[in-house]
């Protein structure tokens, strides 16, 4: 029996198989949340002209007094350079007229009909943003594999861009399978369970901005699994929970092997999680996760959501973990390392529940994952432990 991997050598495996989706582009505003596929570089130079930081007045060079002759308005700007002694009315963020080379704000101005003093003397240059001061035209404003958050959109569209090029939306099949698994959580059989996992983990990966598909629940049954990954010829990633055992209705790897995929990997020094598949059928990766509820949860934290962040070029896929307090004393571990439901309070973390990897309602309440490494003794109630915060990954 081949020996278990460690985690992140097993995740490391993982992301160099992820695959690699074409390019396409979109509207910016279709973008969000999505990583670039290209840099963008400013079409346009911000601010295009000096503009004005301020409501008040744009003054030419000396002590005043000064004569208003017009107004320069956002969007509606001064046109005639302004002569010695002269001044305009101005509005935030209308361009400084010619000639100008500071702004009097308006409660140190003091107006006479078209007359004009300053309550205090300013320095040039008071009040104007500069042409460019934000960015030039050719600037990089966006690197390749940058997300596109709410910010990072809209200085996408003030430099110049009304489209975005980013990776097309991975294709992700989920699947659960198990004669056990009732597909109406409404009507079970005293001998079934409502099939839960594949919901679970579609949720965990939908807010990444793939396109997920539910397959299932399928029976153990070849033909029927071989019928369900029929389904999944056109995706990028498949996920599976239940039926990667060793168990003699575990028959996940057979099924793969005729449907054409080899496998890369199999088991993980991780508890929960240690069944955990990885193969490959051509550009498609397959990820199969144990049935157990929160076996499957933690693999997909710790495989499928990276997995699917790689392939849609997130640069920082993985997780990461923080430092916290042991608000409780936690077990000793044994020979795999060890995920313990958690619940984070301030800088404190204490179990949720149940620890079985069976117990949704522990799962449930959990924020948190506490890493304890193999072969450690029993931490104290004060000590330090490592944490993984449970917001989607």
């Amino acid at each position: 029996m081949s020996e278990l991997l460690g985690l992140e050598e097993a995740q490391a495996r993982l992301l160099a198989l992820a695959p690699r989706v074409p390019p396409e582009t979109v509207a910016v505003e279709a973008a969000l949340g999505r990583h670039l596929a290209e840099d963008v570089r400013a079409a346009r130079t911000q601010p295009p002209a000096d503009l004005s930081a301020m409501d008040g007045y744009a003054l030419t060079p000396g002590e005043g007094p000064w004569q208003v002759v017009g107004e320069s308005r956002a969007g509606a700007p001064w046109s005639a350079p302004l002569a010695p002694g002269e001044a305009a009315r101005i509005s935030t963020g209308a361009i400084v007229p010619e000639g100008a080379d500071r702004v009097l704000l308006q409660e140190d101005a003091v107006r006479e009909g078209e007359s004009l003093t300053a309550a205090a003397l300013l320095p040039p240059g008071r009040h104007i943003r500069r042409r460019g001061f934000d960015f030039a035209a050719g600037d990089l404003l966006l690197a390749r594999g940058t997300c596109l958050t709410p910010a990072r959109l809209a200085l996408a569209l003030a430099g110049g861009h009304g489209a975005v090029t980013v990776p097309r939306r991975l294709r992700v099949a989920v699947m659960d399978s198990g004669d056990e698994l009732a597909a109406d959580p409404a009507a079970c059989l005293p001998h079934q369970i409502p099939a839960s996992n594949a919901a679970m983990i579609a949720a965990m990966l939908s807010p990444l901005g793939c396109e997920v598909t539910r397959i299932g629940p399928v029976p153990d049954d070849r033909a029927a699994l071989a019928a369900a990954l029929a389904q999944a010829e056109g995706a990028d990633i498949l996920v599976t929970s239940g039926g990667a055992s060793v168990g003699d209705h575990d028959l996940i790897k057979p099924a793969l092997a005729e449907w054409g995929a080899g496998t890369a990997f199999w088991r993980v020094a991780i508890k929960p999680g240690k069944p955990l598949l990885v193969a490959t059928r051509g550009s498609q990766v397959i990820l199969g996760l144990p049935g157990n509820p929160v076996s499957s949860f933690v693999t997909a934290f710790f495989f499928a959501l990276p997995l699917v962040r790689a392939a849609m070029d997130d640069p920082d896929p993985l997780p990461r973990a923080i430092a916290m307090i042991a608000g409780e004393d936690l077990p000793p571990t044994e020979r795999r390392r060890e995920f313990l439901r958690g619940v984070v309070e301030g800088d404190r973390v204490q179990l949720a529940g149940s620890q079985d990897s069976s117990a949704l309602s522990a799962l449930a309440a959990a924020n948190a994952l506490i890493d304890r490494p193999a072969g450690s003794a029993a931490a104290r109630a004060g000590e330090a432990v490592q944490v993984f915060l449970l917001r989607n990954g």
